[in-house]
C-alpha cells in the first residue's frame, strides 16, 4: 500500500482565526465540515471560504478549550463524523469520543434551505453499553472513529497497547443512533453487536491506535492510526507515526505510513472519502497537531491500494 500527499491547505476561518485540533471530516451540501476536539464550534468547508458553525452550547462560557488553560476537562471532544440522514435528508453525525463523562453527546447537523440546523443530545448510556460489550473499563473507552456501512455504523475504540487495550469496534444501527440524539428514543436502547479487536502493529515501540476509519466501494476499510506515546484516553504525547491501515473484516492486509509534512509527523485524525479512480482512493484527511498555535491541515491524500 502505497500513500502519497497530494495537497496540503492551512485551514483558518474566513475572520484569520486558526482552526484547531480537527479531528473528523463528513461531506455537508457542497462542501466538507470539520470538527474540532477542542471546541464547541466546527469548520464548513466550502472552496475557497471556512466557516464557523456552532455545534454545542459554550461550557461555562467557554468555546474552547486547552491543557494550558486548565480548560481540557470541559471540552466535548467531539471525534467522529459520519453521513447519516434525518427523516430521509442528508445530514453530518457528529460524536464525542466518551473518554470522559463530558464527552457523551451526539450532534447531528443538515441542512434547510441551504442553512444548517443542528441538533445535540446526551447519549451517556449508550457509551457505558458500548464500554461494556467491548470489554474495556470507563476510563479507556476513547471512540475516535466511525465508518458507514449502509444503516449500520461502524464504531472504533482507539485503543491503547501501553494500558493493554487493543483497537476495538462495534456496530450500531444508525437509524437508532440518530434517533437517540433526535430525543426520539432511548440511547439506552439503541443496539450494540459485533465486537471487534484489531492489531495494527507498533512503531518504535509505540502501538497504533485507530483515529478514524471511511468504508470503501468494495466492502473493505481503510483506518488512519496514530503511534502516540500516551499512557491513558486523555493526555496527549509525543506522535511517532502516523499510518493508514486496510482491513477486511477484523483482517488487518496491510498497514502503509503516512508521509511526514513539512518535516512533522501529519497526525491524521479524520478521513473523508473523495473517491476510487484506476486503483487509487482519493482521501480528504484532517491533522491534528495537538498544537493551539498552529493551525490544522487538511491533506490531499492517494493511496494505491496493490
Amino acid at each position: 500500500m502505497l500513500i502519497s500527499v497530494a495537497g496540503v491547505r492551512a485551514l483558518r476561518f474566513d475572520d484569520g482565526t486558526p482552526v484547531t485540533a480537527a479531528s473528523a471530516v463528513a461531506p455537508l451540501g457542497d462542501g466538507w465540515l470539520v470538527a474540532q476536539d477542542d471546541s464547541t464550534v466546527a469548520a464548513w468547508l466550502r472552496g475557497g471560504s471556512v466557516a464557523a458553525l456552532r455545534l454545542l452550547p459554550p461550557v461555562e462560557g467557554l468555546d474552547r478549550f486547552s491543557e494550558q488553560a486548565g480548560t481540557k476537562r470541559l471540552k466535548p471532544d467531539l471525534e467522529v463524523a459520519c453521513p447519516a440522514e434525518v427523516d430521509g435528508e442528508p445530514a453530518v453525525l457528529l460524536l464525542g469520543s466518551g473518554a470522559t463523562d463530558r464527552r457523551t453527546r451526539g450532534v447531528l447537523v443538515r441542512l434547510d434551505g441551504g442553512v444548517p440546523v443542528v441538533r445535540a443530545g446526551e447519549l451517556a448510556p449508550l457509551y457505558a453499553q458500548v464500554a461494556g460489550v467491548l470489554e474495556v473499563a470507563a476510563d479507556q473507552l476513547n471512540l475516535e472513529g466511525a465508518s458507514r456501512h449502509g444503516g449500520t455504523v461502524r464504531w472504533f475504540n482507539r485503543g491503547n497497547l501501553a494500558a493493554g487495550v487493543r483497537p476495538g469496534s462495534v456496530d450500531v444501527p444508525l437509524a437508532a443512533l440518530v434517533d437517540a440524539v433526535l430525543g426520539r428514543a432511548d440511547a439506552a436502547a439503541v443496539p450494540v453487536a459485533r465486537p471487534r479487536v484489531y492489531d495494527l502493529g507498533e512503531v518504535a515501540g509505540v502501538g497504533l491506535a485507530v483515529t478514524d476509519a471511511i468504508a470503501l466501494p468494495d466492502g473493505r476499510l481503510l483506518l488512519s492510526a496514530a503511534a502516540e506515546d500516551t499512557p491513558n484516553a486523555v493526555d496527549d504525547g509525543p506522535v511517532v507515526a502516523s499510518a493508514l491501515a486496510l482491513v477486511d473484516g477484523d483482517e488487518v492486509l496491510a498497514v502503509g505510513r503516512v508521509p511526514e509534512v513539512e518535516g512533522r509527523v501529519a497526525k491524521v485524525e479524520g478521513l473523508a472519502l473523495r473517491g476510487v479512480a484506476d486503483g487509487v482512493v482519493h482521501l480528504l484527511a484532517v491533522v491534528d497537531d495537538d498544537d493551539a498555535t498552529r493551525p490544522a491541515t487538511a491533506l490531499e491524500l492517494h493511496v494505491e491500494l496493490g
